[in-house]
């Protein structure tokens, strides 16, 4: 059988705003995650490694460091026109409004799908961490003769009232969402769960053109919202099980089904927690299914007389007689003597001075904490100064403790 000509568009726009202060200076897809990645990395790489190379990223909110970081990490090929990442912003070529939802950007872009003439389109979003073969996804599409295919995810029914849930029978074919139901449908193979939507589709091409000009007209502008419930009496709708999908070099002891919605504060936190476990839940390290990012040319890390302990270190950072344990340093952080620190995440190009204490904390980009600072220790003094989680993570910004800047720095 022929393979099938597919298109992507990667939803990037998110203004992240329940991540402030951290997304204070960018969107929430190009937020780091991990000691070198950015959230938007695991899409892009789960298309690139699932042969799926033309992908048109769109973007709206405090996009620029966005825009730099694909265009220096992510040139796929300049040999193939059909081999591409390529940033859209918002074009105004339907009037001279924003994106104002999921279906509107595609919509308003509608044009790159006439020209390149898919034969299917991926619309996915740019903001969750996890690995998944979309050949599977497709093959599944083929199979059922589905026009829409979406990513549903089997999770708790406690948990199901939080998200847009999937009904759907035992052959996967869709007949209803429900939007944050106080009673969730359970999945017919598994009364104790329920299917998520993880705002991943699969769209036949044709179909979508149609159904987005339709929703046009009706002033409609999201696909979970307004699309898919319209297609669902009228067409082939089916919930692909994401918990079905093998990725190649997936360890036994991994959580197999590995998909997290870092949101908020509180859950991108936990997912680095998730990497820093051991064994851990979500292992980056796969040979197999590499998640890609820039290609950094500074040195290695350098320690002299530290102590570390379930931690990993960055390229060109430098740890100074510093006790550090269960925390993610990134790139080009300097850590003085004497510190110490617990339970953190420290995003790239921070200096933190000698004696600094801190725990249970995120240190955003550009800052730097002074000789003998105290962060983590004084859940009421951290309030007054900086923001402090529901479980009591405290968060300085980007630059929040710093005269300097570099914003879009890669």
């Amino acid at each position: 059988m022929k393979k099938s000509k597919v298109l992507a568009f990667v939803m990037a726009g998110g203004e992240g705003s329940r991540l402030s202060p951290l997304t204070s200076q960018s969107s929430k897809p190009s937020l780091p995650f991990g000691s070198r990645y950015r959230i938007v990395d695991f899409v892009l790489s789960n298309l690139l490694n699932s042969g799926i190379h033309s992908v048109y990223m769109l973007v709206q909110y405090k996009s620029q460091s966005l825009i730099e970081h694909v265009r220096k990490a992510w040139v796929v090929s300049p040999m193939r026109n059909e081999e591409f990442v390529t940033v859209v912003p918002p074009q105004m070529m339907r009037g001279g409004d924003w994106f104002m939802g999921t279906a509107d950007a595609v919509y308003q872009n509608i044009n790159l799908i006439q020209m390149h003439n898919p034969d299917l389109v991926l619309v996915f979003g740019a903001d969750h961490v996890y690995r998944m073969d979309l050949e599977q996804m497709i093959d599944f599409h083929h199979e059922r003769e589905a026009d829409v295919t979406v990513a549903a995810l089997p999770v708790p029914l406690a948990d199901a009232r939080g998200f847009g849930v999937i009904v759907a029978d035992h052959a996967g074919r869709v007949g209803e969402f429900q939007e944050k139901p106080d009673n969730p449908t359970p999945m017919p193979s598994d009364p104790t769960r329920a299917y998520a939507s993880m705002g991943n589709y699969l769209f036949d091409a044709k179909i979508l053109v149609e159904s987005l000009k339709a929703a046009g007209d009706r002033g409609e502008h999201d696909f979970g919202q307004h699309i898919l419930p319209a297609l669902k009496d009228t067409h082939r709708l089916f919930a692909y099980d994401f918990a079905t999908n093998k990725v190649p070099g997936v360890k036994p002891y991994e959580e197999q089904a590995y998909w997290r919605d870092v949101g908020t504060l509180d859950a991108y936190f936990n997912a680095h927690q998730d990497m820093l476990a051991w064994p851990p839940r979500f292992d980056v390290f796969n040979p197999q299914w590499r998640i890609f990012s820039s290609n950094y040319q500074g040195p290695v890390a350098r320690m002299l007389d530290a102590k570390l302990c379930n931690s990993v270190v960055a390229a060109g950072s430098l740890v100074h007689g510093a006790s550090i344990s269960n925390t993610i340093v990134r790139r080009e952080v300097i850590i003085e003597d004497d510190v110490e620190i617990e339970d953190c995440l420290i995003q790239d190009y921070v200096h933190i001075k000698r004696g600094a204490k801190l725990r249970r904390a995120i240190i955003g980009n550009y800052n730097v904490i002074e000789a003998g600072a105290r962060i983590g220790h004084d859940p009421e003094l951290d309030r007054r100064r900086y923001s402090v989680t529901e479980s009591g993570i405290t968060v300085v910004g980007p630059g929040e403790v710093s005269t300097t800047l570099r914003a879009f720095s890669e």
